[in-house]
């Protein structure tokens, strides 16, 4: 596959200013000049968004973007508008479709298909893997139901025998249940964790158990599975778990952590090479430049030795420039064709899967009337309704 890039430069000593100021505001836009580049973890809101989403998708030099649809249940929004885009831009998007616990969450009231059913349709319907938030803190505050459950046990069952790729959120940065450390855009949020919250490392058991009874499981923790403050425990893990994989999505504090000591990132990048996955969490309600920046620090961190701050366009969830400092690793041209396109293709596809329409359009319909029963808000104005009309005038 020819590509071609920048040729990486050696890493530069370390500093804490940039070279265009400690701000970094003059870094100017870094662009990739790899081609063909997946990313395997970005969001899609409304529709109404499309044109924005292709916009920042063009911005940022990306071919392909794998759609992360976690499911609202009440609202019918997550998985709807993923499926618009595939339909509308086959040969440009993935779907990993978010698993919907409405019976779960609405104590019955509501009867939903059982989560191993979930899988299979997902599958018959044209999506190429599954995404699960089951794992972030404020997501186990709503279904608190650990992952080793036997709600989940069929399902385990039934994503391994069919190899499936799981894109799976577990866990947040350390700091989020440390308040003297958690930085202010994460407290703006309420992503702060208490003695009410279950703890990170009971978290990270639980996936050991799901491991260790499932270990065919297709895995790839989102986040860099916030293992980027311990690169031996991180190495560890992958080495115990060969069919896992980590993916690049920021949490920003990956980039700090690993700047720290930019050598060591670079080895343990060059060693497990094949075991990393390319994502920004790109946002279509993000602005071009808000996308181009995001995209930009993680090419720019990747393939240059350059030093360098977050600049002051960047989106809200990525912090202010004076959080930290960020270090380039300048990888091998090997590694990052990897990193960008080969480690995703080995596990989902070179290209996304073919939608069935028909079946996409009667999930967008049930998504409503699901969405109509738990809210009380009439079906015909929720999202999964628009789309199911967009898909059968289109069809």
């Amino acid at each position: 596959m020819a590509e071609r890039m920048r040729e990486p430069r050696k890493p530069v000593p370390s500093s804490s200013e940039d070279a265009a100021g400690p701000a970094g505001a003059a870094m100017g836009t870094w662009q990739s000049k790899a081609r063909g580049i997946i990313d395997g973890h970005a969001h899609m809101g409304s529709m109404d968004g499309q044109d924005a989403m292709l916009a920042i998708r063009r911005a940022a030099g990306i071919e392909k973007m794998a759609l992360a649809s976690i499911q609202d249940p009440q609202a019918g929004t997550g998985l709807p508008q993923s499926l618009g885009m595939k339909f509308r831009h086959p040969a440009s998007f993935y779907v990993f479709a978010g698993l919907n616990h409405a019976e779960r969450l609405s104590r019955m009231k509501v009867r939903t298909s059982g989560l191993a059913e979930q899988a299979g349709c997902f599958a018959r319907m044209g999506c190429d893997g599954i995404k699960m938030i089951e794992g972030k803190p404020t997501s186990r505050r709503q279904l608190n139901v650990p992952v080793t459950d036997p709600y989940f046990a069929d399902y385990w069952a039934a994503v391994e025998q069919r190899g499936m790729p799981v894109l799976w959120h577990v866990a947040d940065p350390e700091e989020f249940w440390d308040p003297r450390r958690m930085p202010a855009w994460a407290r703006q949020k309420n992503w702060g964790y208490g003695a009410g919250d279950v703890r990170k490392e009971d978290l990270y058991a639980e996936v050991d158990q799901v491991l260790a009874r499932h270990p065919r499981l297709k895995i790839i923790f989102a986040h860099f599975y916030f293992l980027s403050a311990d690169l031996p425990r991180a190495a560890r893990f992958l080495e115990g778990h060969p069919n896992v994989c980590f993916d690049l999505a920021p949490g920003i504090e990956m980039m700090y952590n690993i700047s720290r000591n930019p050598e060591a990132g670079r080895a343990f990048f060059v060693k497990h090479a094949s075991r990393i996955v390319f994502g920004t969490d790109l946002a279509s309600g993000l602005t071009v430049e808000e996308g181009r920046w995001r995209a930009g620090i993680i090419f720019r961190w990747l393939e240059s030795g350059d030093v360098f701050r977050v600049p002051q366009g960047a989106d809200f969830l990525l912090g202010p420039p004076e959080d930290g400092v960020i270090r380039g690793m300048a990888l091998p041209r090997e590694v990052l064709n990897g990193v960008y396109r080969e480690n995703f293709i080995r596990l989902v596809g070179a290209e996304p899967r073919t939608l069935d329409v028909n079946m996409a359009i009667a999930e967008c319909k049930r998504l409503a009337a699901i969405a109509e029963a738990m809210s009380g808000r009439p079906a015909a104005d929720t999202e999964a309704a628009r789309v199911a009309a967009m898909l059968a005038e289109g069809h």
